[in-house]
């Protein structure tokens, strides 16, 4: 991104969470996984996933361990069953 995006930040912290934003979807870009599943299934998964396997959790693991079936949101089942109709 340009330095004049950073102009729409209008402060430092919000700077930081564009940064964070920016990271999060560049990361999954290298890794070919779709953020939007991704994110779905690591919010929901982080709960019951051990700590010292925190490491499973990130893109790069998460698409051989977790991509062929990703556990989705209760919008997503529902928009599914509506298209069936």
């Amino acid at each position: 991104m340009g330095r004049k995006n950073w102009n729409f930040c209008w402060t430092e912290l919000g700077a930081k969470h564009v940064r964070i934003v920016q990271s999060f979807l560049v990361t999954c870009r290298l890794h070919n996984v779709d953020p939007y599943d991704y994110l779905v299934d690591v919010l929901q998964r982080i709960d019951l996933h051990p700590a010292a396997q925190v490491e499973q959790l990130t893109p790069r693991v998460w698409k051989t361990l977790f991509a062929a079936n990703p556990l989705r949101s209760d919008l997503y089942l529902h928009d599914a069953r509506k298209s069936r109709q």
